[in-house]
């Protein structure tokens, strides 16, 4: 498995509704993270704050500036330390990298999916609980 490289597919394809936030993580932007809170509506998040539309991106994936036109585009996250709790265990499943077409697998990795897996857990250890498979 190679490290993350940083391609941003991960948040552009969930970034548009299909990642939520605890109410305890919501809680706390509201009373310490105003900048945060203000792309929530009804408990859901990334919402235009003027429109109150649901935004097709996240509004905290930022495109790294480029040392060369013809580099691959790269990716960071604005709120990385106070990112949502689905945000920080992601990836999670050897299957669900594959279907999002993550560019961390590698194919030695699909010919040994439970070692990939468990390569997987050890790399996001510090960020999710382990998928046990």
């Amino acid at each position: 498995m190679k490290d993350c490289n940083q391609c941003g597919k991960c948040c552009i394809k969930y970034g548009d509704g299909d990642l939520a936030a605890t109410k305890e993580e919501i809680d706390l932007w509201e009373q310490f993270k105003p900048d945060i809170f203000k792309y929530v509506q009804d408990g859901k998040i990334w919402f235009d704050p003027p429109t109150k539309k649901q935004l097709n991106h996240c509004p905290f994936l930022e495109l790294s500036p480029k040392q060369n036109p013809q580099d691959k585009n790269k990716y960071t996250c604005s709120i990385y330390l106070d990112r949502p709790e689905d945000c920080r265990h992601y990836p999670s499943l050897i299957n669900e990298m594959v279907r999002d077409e993550c560019e961390m697998i590698e194919v030695m990795d699909l010919d040994n999916p439970k070692k990939a897996q468990r390569q997987l857990d050890l790399l996001m250890s510090t960020s999710r609980p382990s998928s046990n498979s």
